[in-house]
């Protein structure tokens, strides 16, 4: 089992930045695929970055290329998402997700591709 639990959101302006956490426990998750997610009030939740294993090749939604950047710290067994230039539309809950399995090649940009879930943490920008 592992258990992850995000950390670093907020209420912030548009135009800040937020640094967000996931700190996983139980296994070590050095070599698993790990994702962000959010869900706004009545929205669907999707995906913002993901961050394969051995940490060389990440995706992001283009929503936030540029603007987010992924992260991880093996020796901390801790997953990040940086967060520049905020804006009102990035206000959701945000969760880290894990995966163990990897195949080559495969994206895994959905949440049921994910076995493992943190509780969420609640970002709000305000304009």
């Amino acid at each position: 089992q592992v258990q992850l639990v995000e950390s670093g959101g907020g209420l912030v302006q548009a135009g800040d930045s937020l640094r967000l956490s996931c700190a996983a426990s139980g296994r070590t998750v050095s070599r698993w695929t790990m994702g962000w997610f959010r869900q706004a009030p009545g929205k669907e939740r999707e995906i913002v970055a993901v961050i394969y294993r051995g940490g060389d090749r990440t995706y992001y939604a283009d929503f936030v290329k540029g603007r987010f950047t992924i992260s991880r710290d093996n020796a901390k067994n801790t997953v990040y998402l940086q967060m520049n230039s905020l804006k009102p539309e990035d206000t959701a809950v945000y969760y880290c997700a894990a995966r163990q399995e990897y195949l080559p090649g495969r994206t895994y940009l959905w949440s049921a591709h994910y076995e493992y879930w943190g509780q969420g943490t609640q970002v709000t920008v305000s304009s």
